[in-house]
């Protein structure tokens, strides 16, 4: 066990080296066609478009099948993306137009009518991929022209899909699907009716190289005005940055010169004169936190998080996650959590022992269970809401089994094998001054100087100069647009580190200052308190900025929330506590203790 220490070393060429592999992946879509050969198309999904968690498989509504519907094998971020592609009614065989085309005549039962006019009502929408290109479309349309009470609005089905795809070569380099606004099937009243439902094919060459068809959609978040509010947003944030950079530097650097000034004259002078400030606390102020096997475990959760960060911007920044990539990001998060669990465990269990804690194996248990239990409660209530509602946000029980096996024979052993690694590491806790054997009292405090309020101030300005990009995140994730700006959102990302730093080792030294040495904690909670301006800022965004409703995409949208603000917590708490020890051991490191 010599050379355990190298142990996190390790994982992080595996994980490079997993990197590597994402990124040089085979393109499963890259097929050459002849003239009448059959391409791959397949329906995913259908749902309420404003509700993006609630979806449900194609076929859930009454459309016309095919004789033999067979399902797409899906890999596991696709499957926890919610896709179930099923092989889709419709023939598109390469350069072969079609004009009306029927696909099937249908007699739609009272029920059908029912199921499909609530589903128009809620503004259902359909994807498909034909040679994994996506295609999106609304199934039918509500008419409320000229009417105020909505018992007059008349709902039509849309049953003539128009597809137009462009060609270069032997290769489909695009796809668009238009509804014919004059092949409508009403839907007003409860009764049977009669639909033929159609479809006809365009083929048109182009010039645009098969390398570039998927620039059409990461273009969308690339024109000019979006680009200006991203821009603007860094501006915000690098203002905030140099403002609190300005402030640390004239302010807390002037005020520790002078301190180290004052403590360097006192120790020259006479001995009986009352020592104050931060000085005062130096017995103290490397006392180990309360609860220390739970905060040894918040840092090892949260290093473990920041290094998945990392890594998916890593991914991110060569290109791996490129628009309708479907499934990748889940894959990576899933793949390089379980890769860098050992992070965690080296992390937790090697503070711990310096924190001169007995029970490591304990700890090592309360690290795993930390995020993933939490985050373990969640899915487990929200598969169910799923299950409930059939929706294809559900997750079947073979890939349930796949994601418990990942964690049984990936996680927990790299997770045991970090805390063992980080038992053998026998580092000691370097403090520059002897904790003396009892604590001194804490001198009262006002009101502001108490955690809660501390927590208000350190997590304001982090936030502020993440909010504008904040809506962004928000309008891809849980909305139809599509981001691919990783730059502008890496920057934004180090600037957010860069800020919660700062704020935490300034409220520090103000907490020293003030003679109270409780500073463990308080560092902790101060830096992961963006999380919680962020879960703010989830209500705001739910009831001010998006049109979500009902109980499913509710309980989704603030149940995961949830567990990434609490992820974030975690990651900036232990940025903000690593920050705050190195300033307190620089600043006592420069004065002399007794």
């Amino acid at each position: 066990m010599k050379n355990m220490g190298d142990f996190p070393t390790f994982l992080v060429v595996g994980l490079l080296i997993f990197s590597c592999l994402s990124y040089v992946r085979s393109d499963a879509s890259d097929h050459r066609y002849k003239d009448g050969d059959a391409v791959p198309l397949y329906a995913n999904k259908v749902g309420p478009f404003h509700n993006p968690s609630e979806t449900y498989r194609y076929f859930d509504l009454p459309f016309c099948s095919p004789d033999h519907v067979t399902e797409k094998r899906e890999a596991l971020g696709e499957v926890l993306n919610g896709d179930r592609l099923v092989s889709a009614p419709y023939k598109l065989n390469f350069r072969e137009e079609k004009d009306s085309s029927v696909v099937c005549k249908k007699q739609l039962s009272k029920d059908e009518v029912a199921f499909f006019r609530k589903a128009v009502d809620k503004d259902y929408y359909f994807q498909m991929y034909y040679d994994d290109l996506p295609i999106w479309g609304f199934i039918g349309k509500v008419d409320k022209e000229g009417k105020t009470d909505p018992s007059e609005y008349k709902y039509f089905l849309f049953k003539h899909i128009q597809f137009d795809v462009l060609y270069n070569k032997d290769r489909v380099i695009e796809v668009n699907a238009r509804m014919d606004p004059h092949s409508l099937v009403d839907l007003t009243e409860d009764k049977e009716v009669d639909a033929q439902f159609m479809y006809s094919v365009k083929w048109k060459e182009t010039d645009t190289p098969f390398e570039k068809r998927m620039d059409k959609y990461s273009m969308s978040s690339s024109l000019p005005h979006h680009l200006e509010i991203h821009w603007f947003s860094i501006i915000n944030s690098c203002v905030t940055v140099l403002l609190l950079t300005g402030f640390l530097a004239t302010i807390l650097l002037r005020v520790l010169k002078n301190d180290f000034i004052k403590y360097g004259q006192d120790e020259e002078a006479a001995d009986d004169q009352e020592e104050t400030g931060w000085k005062y606390i130096h017995g103290d102020v490397f006392r180990f936190p309360k609860y220390k096997s739970l905060f040894a475990a918040a840092l090892g959760s949260g290093t473990q998080l920041f290094t998945l960060t990392v890594f998916i911007f890593m991914l991110a920044l060569v290109g791996v996650f490129y628009p309708y990539n479907r499934g990748a990001l889940f894959t990576a998060l899933v793949v390089i959590y379980a890769l860098t669990s050992g992070i965690a465990g080296y992390t937790a269990t090697s503070f711990y022992c310096q924190l001169e804690g007995n029970n490591w194996v304990r700890n090592l248990l309360l690290t795993g269970c930390l995020f993933c239990g939490p985050l373990f409660l969640t899915f487990c209530f929200l598969n169910t809401v799923a299950i409930v509602y059939s929706a294809t946000a559900a997750l079947p029980f073979g890939t349930i089994v796949v994601i418990v096996l990942i964690w049984t024979l990936v996680t927990s052993p790299l997770l045991v094998l970090g805390g063992i690694a980080g038992k053998n590491s026998k580092a000691e806790f370097q403090a520059p001054c002897r904790t003396t054997k009892y604590p001194r009292e804490i001198p009262p405090l006002p009101w502001y100087r108490s955690a809660v309020p501390q927590m208000a101030m350190a997590g304001f300005l982090p936030f502020s100069a993440i909010y504008i990009e904040l809506y962004y995140i928000f309008a891809s994730v849980w909305g139809h647009r599509i981001y691919t700006i990783y730059s502008i959102l890496f920057i934004v990302f180090i600037i957010l580190l860069i800020v919660t730093a700062f704020i935490t080792v300034a409220l520090t030294y103000f907490q020293l200052a003030a003679e109270d040495h409780e500073w463990w904690w308080r560092s902790f909670l101060c830096g992961g308190s963006t999380g919680i301006f962020i879960y703010a800022y989830c209500l705001y965004y739910y009831y001010a900025r998006s049109d979500m409703s009902g109980f499913m995409q509710t309980s989704f949208f603030f149940g995961y929330m949830a567990c990434i603000c609490y992820g974030f917590f975690l990651m900036l708490g232990t940025v903000g506590f690593r920050a705050s020890l190195l300033f307190v051991r620089h600043i006592y490191r420069s004065i002399k203790c007794e």
